[in-house]
Order: structure tokens, then C-alpha cells, then sequence
């Protein structure tokens, strides 16, 4: 690819990375998750669950992936820094948090590489 062509579609993904949701964005995450034949748990509300759970859990055994959803601009609160490292401390669970400008690397964690 050259250059020029590189550059324009650089700008373009960081044009659509910066104006999806983050509702879009988890939806995109969990369509791709079921059509890999992930287990998908996703509370609906978050008003019931405890402050900073991740929003998403994905179960493929031997497989549990925990990923917090956010958009480009998305801050990540104490809670779900706090959530997210003592998840990440249990062995064999995978926590990630997950931006629109990541969607490849989301591809390839959810494809098992």
C-alpha cells in the first residue's frame, strides 16, 4: 500500500473510531463473539452491578475474557481499574479494555491468537 493511500485510511479508521458509540462498539464486539461461538454475559443495566465490573464477560473454555467498553475518549474509573487488575491477578483469566482504534487486536484475542 502506499503511502498516500496508507495515510487516507489512517484518517478515515481514526474519522469512524471517534464517532462510534460505545454501545455500537460493544455490539460490534458481541456479534463477533457469538459468531466465534463465545458464551456472552452482558448486564442489560448497570445500576444493579457493582461499581466497575467490566462490561463484558466471554466464556470459550478454556477461555474467560473480561473486557470494559470504551469509546476512543473513554476514561476508565478507579472502580474498573480496581476490577480489571484483580481480575487479571486470577490465573487464567484475560482482561482487556477495549477501544474502537483496537478492533483488529480484539479480532485476534477473540480468534485465540
Amino acid at each position: 500500500m502506499s503511502p498516500e493511500r496508507r495515510a487516507v485510511y489512517r484518517t478515515a479508521r481514526e474519522t469512524l473510531d471517534k464517532a462510534i458509540s460505545e454501545r455500537e462498539f460493544m455490539a460490534q464486539i458481541i456479534k463477533l463473539a457469538r459468531l466465534l461461538e463465545w458464551r456472552v454475559s452482558h448486564p442489560w443495566l448497570s445500576i444493579k452491578s457493582a461499581a466497575g465490573v467490566p462490561d463484558l464477560l466471554l466464556v470459550k473454555p478454556p477461555r474467560v475474557i473480561f473486557f470494559e467498553v470504551k469509546t476512543e475518549r473513554g476514561i476508565l474509573t478507579n472502580a474498573q481499574v480496581a476490577w480489571l487488575r484483580d481480575l487479571g491477578a486470577c490465573p487464567g483469566v484475560e482482561v482487556y479494555t477495549a477501544r474502537p482504534s483496537m478492533w483488529e487486536t480484539v479480532v485476534r484475542i477473540l480468534e485465540g491468537g
